[in-house]
């Protein structure tokens, strides 16, 4: 049901109104995102004395009364594209794929479409039964936008449940391999501290008090003068889990451009063909390279393994060299 709001315009500073109608409104009904107030401006749902106000611009006057005609939120529907996959491994009840880095899982504002998600309605198809009523893949774990590797994906509720029954119980095999700054101490080791999002950057997660328990575990695979090749495994799967915990240690991602920022220690050491791997490598240099499972139907184990991409073995062979 539409729901019907309205707004009298005060007097603002020095006697004038408050300004534009997009930025009264903005102020007046803060729990409604901007972006969508002027979606909502620029369909006609917002009237002044009668008369519909179309431009987001618009002048209001001191005592204007403004409706504001706020219709329910209608839920996102993905639609199937046509995109490439690199599909591992596929049967009718779910799908492993190996993800580029630069794919995004889900759609959400910023990224509608084109996504993981929006791939796999289009190849999959038919063989989508539905996941809770909707023929959906059903994605029981993710990877980061800029995170390459290997993703699992049900086709069905029972598979969807199954696998998420995994997860919860921590039997996933997953082992990640990361190129961080510096040399860990130990060289192989436990990292453990809740983690919950930044009280000091919202867009960020940290090791806080009150945050959700996460274990990771790694192992150094090799020294690459400033940097480490490390294997990291997951006892648990929270956001950014791997890029916050190394970095908690002073051991950031390379390339991480959220946890990493500033570390360049070590490289007027380097020659020109390191420094300009480690300047031109965009992205956090993580790669899901093996995942195992439980088959949901049948019970039989399945292990897949898959190496980096070919950004991450250059970034790996500049600074080995």
């Amino acid at each position: 049901m539409t729901e019907t709001v309205e707004h009298t315009v005060t007097v603002g500073k020095a006697g004038r109104a408050r300004g534009r109608l997009d930025k009264v409104l903005a102020q007046a009904l803060p729990e409604i995102s901007r972006t969508r107030l002027k979606g909502l401006i620029l369909k006609g749902h917002v009237r002044c004395e009668g008369e519909t106000i179309s431009d987001p611009s618009a002048g209001v006057k001191p005592g204007q009364v403004l409706v504001v005609a706020v219709p329910p939120a209608v839920e996102a529907v993905p639609q199937a594209a046509d995109m490439a996959l690199d599909v591992v491994y596929e049967d009718r009840h779910l799908i492993v794929i190996d993800k580029p880095a630069g794919l995004v899982v889900h759609p959400a504002p910023g990224n509608p479409d084109r996504t993981l998600v929006n791939a796999l309605l289009g190849h999959c198809g038919a063989s989508l039964s539905g996941i809770g009523g909707v023929r959906r893949p059903g994605i029981v774990h993710r990877l980061d936008k800029d995170t390459s590797g290997l993703i699992v994906a049900a086709k069905n509720d029972a598979a969807h449940q199954a696998l998420a029954a995994q997860f919860a119980a921590r039997s996933i095999d997953r082992v990640y391999s990361a190129v961080v700054w510096g040399l860990p101490a130990p060289l192989a080791g436990e990292i453990s501290g809740n983690i919950g999002r930044s009280p000091r950057n919202r867009k960020k997660m940290a090791v806080v008090r009150g945050g959700k328990p996460a274990l990771t575990r790694y192992r150094m695979i090799e020294r690459l003068g400033p940097a480490s090749l490390l294997d990291c495994r997951l006892a648990s799967g929270r956001t950014h889990q791997i890029r916050v915990h190394l970095a908690h240690r002073g051991h950031p991602l390379v390339g991480d451009p959220l946890y990493g920022r500033g570390r360049r220690a070590g490289m007027k050491d380097l020659d020109q063909g390191a420094r300009q791997a480690l300047t031109s490598f965009k992205r956090q240099a993580l790669h899901a390279r093996t995942l195992g499972f439980a088959h949901p139907d049948d019970g039989r184990q399945l292990s897949f393994e898959r190496p980096p991409p070919a950004d991450f073995a250059v970034l790996v062979a500049a600074l080995r060299a």
